[in-house]
Parts: structure tokens; C-alpha cells; sequence
């Protein structure tokens, strides 16, 4: 009889959580190994029973995916992880790929697709689809945001003026604006609005 694949579930979702562990627990040749509703959990839980794949959801309490997934490929470079999330931003997508994720999974996925990407990335394969596909290219063609950039960002996102950003960040009001005027140019947007937009449509920043 061959051997299971060992699979570790990453979700702060109970329902969700229960529903995967009961779905993979009747599929021949699968089992579930272990559950962590967050990040931390997720990155003890792996370095106890070494699952050989983990689905890991991006959004978590203490410890985000993309994080978990870090953490636990610098102890086991490895570790092998199917990110299975709501978040279809070119973003999202291109850390989890950069943190070393094997396939991207959104959570409207058949079941057949789930089974044949866990037994793609058990065998050591790397699976994007088509639309995964198209979305990093897009990701790869637009200018990075620097660290300061990002943090401008997220300060937008979350309606602050920019006398606050520059008290948050510690730099004056015309470092702030020559952050935004850059940060607008590689976003391809003209206002603060839009670039609050594209910045939660593309995944670049969450709300918390």
C-alpha cells in the first residue's frame, strides 16, 4: 500500500478549516496531518509532524502566510506549500510565489483541482494556472515600491493626511509628497484615491 500524503491545513477560519480536513480525509492516498488557525501555529505545528504539503491561507492572526511560509522554508528549505486563499492579487501572488509556494489555489477551486494540485506539488512540481500566470506577468512588467513607498501606502490606504504620514515616519511633509508623486507614477494612477484602490485591488496592502 503506497503512502499517504501528509498534509497540514493553515486556516483562521473554522468552517473552512473543518470543511478541507473533512474533504482530504475521505480522498484515497491523502491525510490530514494537523490544523493551525494561525501563523505561528502553523510554523510549530510543521516543525512537529513535517506534513509533506501545506495548504496555507495568506490572511492569519500573529503570523501572515507569506510570513509562515518564510519561517518555515529557512528551517526546511523543502517544505512544500499550496497557497489556497480569497486574494487573487498579482501582489498576493508574486510574494507567495517569492516566498516559495508551489501553486496558488483560490478558494472557488473545484475539488479535482485541489487533489490534482496537491498530488502536482507532492511530486515536486511547481503548478500556476493560465490566470495565475497572467496576473504575475502583469506583476513582473510594473516598477517595485520601495520600503518607504510602502509604508506612504499603507498610510493612504488608511486615510491619513500627510502631515500624519510624516509624523508616523518620522520625515517631513515634502518627503511625504515626493514619495507619493513617485509611488503614483509606478502605480499608474493620478490621485491618492485611485493609487488606494489599485494598492487593495492588486493585494498590495490589506485592511486590517
Amino acid at each position: 500500500m503506497a503512502e499517504r500524503i501528509r498534509i497540514l491545513i493553515v486556516d483562521d477560519h473554522h468552517v473552512v478549516r473543518q470543511g478541507l480536513v473533512a474533504l482530504l480525509n475521505i480522498m484515497p492516498g491523502i491525510e490530514v496531518v494537523g490544523e493551525a488557525s494561525d501563523g505561528l501555529q502553523a510554523v510549530e505545528l510543521y516543525r512537529n509532524l513535517r506534513p509533506d504539503v501545506t495548504l496555507m491561507d495568506l490572511q492569519l492572526p500573529n503570523l501572515g502566510g507569506v510570513d509562515s511560509i518564510l519561517k518555515i522554508r529557512t528551517d526546511d528549505p523543502s517544505a512544500r506549500f499550496i497557497v489556497l486563499t480569497t486574494f487573487d492579487g498579482d501582489e498576493d501572488i508574486f510574494r507567495s510565489l517569492q516566498a516559495g509556494a508551489k501553486a496558488y489555489l483560490l478558494k472557488g477551486m473545484t475539488v479535482e483541482e485541489l487533489i490534482s494540485t496537491i498530488q502536482a506539488v507532492h511530486s515536486g512540481k511547481t503548478l500556476i494556472s493560465p490566470a495565475i500566470a497572467e496576473k504575475l506577468a502583469e506583476r513582473m512588467s510594473t516598477q517595485a515600491l520601495t520600503n518607504r513607498e510602502l509604508r506612504v501606502l499603507e498610510r493612504i490606504v488608511a486615510g491619513r493626511a500627510n502631515k500624519d504620514i510624516a509624523f508616523d515616519l518620522h520625515i517631513t511633509e515634502a518627503t511625504v509628497k515626493s514619495h507619493i508623486n513617485s509611488l503614483l507614477g509606478k502605480l499608474g494612477v493620478s490621485d491618492r484615491t485611485h493609487a488606494a484602490t489599485v494598492a487593495l485591488q492588486r493585494g498590495i496592502v490589506h485592511l486590517k
